[in-house]
């Protein structure tokens, strides 16, 4: 069965324990790269060790993840037995089926958050607009990336494709905190060696 971006897949190697859609393929290679689809991570596979999943398959994987997320909602729900106030989010995402599952999962757990899918090297030029209209109290960085293919130190964000748009966002952030009262800033992005 051939296999082309946007299909949902499992690499046979894996034993298929996580279920990836297909961002692009190289072709002289054949190699795919695949982004997590209940789980933020980016992967590269040969085509011959992806098998694709039956629509059946993936919405019972869906399920399954939204049944345990929710499990774990209402067991930390039973923990707190007092009211937690977290202030309004503001989240940022470099990437769209991440952030629409973000809001999904913000709705569950009752949080008041507004998410912009913005792509990592938009995300510092749009920051401090963003900060402006929602003037929230936490936001929260977080998108896709990897080591250049030609990049040999691991330590020089230039070697890597999104880390300067995560530091420079939070630099921005900064900027607006300083005449703002307060805001607490996460940033996190997920990275892979091309």
């Amino acid at each position: 069965m051939k296999i082309a971006k946007g299909d949902i897949v499992a690499r046979i190697s894996y034993n298929k324990d996580i279920l990836f859609v297909v961002d692009r393929i190289i072709t002289p290679s054949n190699i795919a790269i695949l982004k997590g689809i209940d789980i933020r991570i980016e992967a590269d596979a040969p085509l011959y060790d992806l098998k694709k999943m039956d629509r059946q398959i993936v919405k019972e994987f869906e399920k399954n993840f939204d049944y345990r997320l929710d499990t774990k909602i209402k067991q930390s729900n039973k923990k707190a037995s007092f009211s937690i106030y977290t202030g309004k989010i503001l989240h940022l995402d470099g990437d769209k089926r991440y952030s629409e599952k973000s809001i999904r999962y913000y709705r569950k757990l009752g949080l008041n958050a507004i998410v912009k899918n913005i792509p990592e090297y938009n995300q510092p030029k749009m920051v401090q607009t963003l900060l402006n209209k929602y003037n929230p109290d936490i936001l929260v960085v977080t998108g896709h990336d990897a080591m250049l293919k030609n990049g040999v130190n691991f330590n020089n964000i230039y070697n890597y494709r999104n880390s300067r748009y995560f530091i420079d966002t939070v630099k921005e952030a900064r900027k607006w905190a300083y005449s703002s009262d307060k805001l607490t800033i996460f940033a996190r992005c997920v990275s892979k060696l091309l």
